[in-house]
């Protein structure tokens, strides 16, 4: 059962589990995302490049084996959001040795659907959740500017200087032209900059839970037992039609007889 839930009232979404858990989702991919990435991509290259060699083929079996590891630390990851349970449906080994083994990993189509999540997703799964993380995490620390404005120091192309924050463009500083946006020097400017922060992260608390279920509906997808996009059809096909119900209810009539 997934915990990344949407409710229609901004402040108990803000406040919910769903929130919390679907910001910790796309925050811990940046760093496991990317170190499985590196030990998938080297085990990928190691095992190409030594495939062309017979010493090479442990190696390629190895491979296939570290990235099957790599997709079940993924799996477990995945759990966090996703009650669920998931587990790689892989082929067994028919046959001994080496050889064996290549051969059924090899067209087994569950370690490339490891690959294609491992390697293929991970660049656009890693730039959607650094966008949209970085987004949420701005409006929130937005919402705690009256206790920092002060703080950071601006230098500009004029060269003068001035505390404050800026959202938007000012070369020559915050009274400077040209200027656009709104240059928090003053605890109301950054009450009503935190206000805005306020609406903002309510309402991007949405979109933060939709791309988190959209990266673990992309992970479930990839990782889980491939689903036969027919089997609905194949079992409706398979039961029996009225005529043949009919019929089988004549002959129990018929045997009674």
């Amino acid at each position: 059962m997934s915990t990344l839930g949407l409710r229609r009232n901004p402040i108990r979404q803000a406040l919910s589990r769903s929130t919390w858990a679907a910001a910790w989702y796309l925050f811990a991919y940046l760093f496991t995302g990317t170190v499985l990435f590196a030990i998938a991509l080297t085990a990928a290259l190691t095992g190409a490049v030594l495939s062309i060699t017979l010493a090479g083929i442990p190696v390629v079996v190895a491979a296939f084996a570290t990235t099957r590891w790599c997709a079940n630390v993924e799996r477990v990851r995945l759990r966090t959001v996703d009650s669920a349970p998931i587990a790689g449906r892989y082929r067994e080994v028919t046959g001994s040795g080496v050889m064996a083994q290549l051969r059924t990993r090899w067209h087994d189509p569950a370690n490339w659907r490891d690959i294609a999540y491992l390697l293929g997703m991970y660049v656009p799964l890693l730039v959607l959740d650094v966008i949209v993380f970085a987004v949420w995490l701005t409006f929130l620390a937005g919402i705690t500017l009256p206790i920092w404005y002060w703080a950071p120091r601006q230098t500009f192309d004029n060269g003068a200087s001035a505390h404050g924050v800026q959202f938007g463009y000012f070369p020559n500083g915050p009274h400077g032209h040209p200027g656009y946006g709104l240059y928090v020097d003053t605890l109301p400017k950054a009450l009503l900059a935190a206000a805005i922060c306020v609406v903002l992260f309510l309402l991007f608390n949405y979109v933060l839970v939709a791309t988190a279920r959209l990266h673990a509906a992309v992970a479930r997808g990839l990782l889980g037992p491939q689903e036969d996009p027919l089997r609905e059809a194949k079992e409706v096909l398979g039961r029996p039609g009225p005529l043949q119900r009919l019929n089988q209810e004549e002959e129990v009539i018929s045997n009674g007889r």
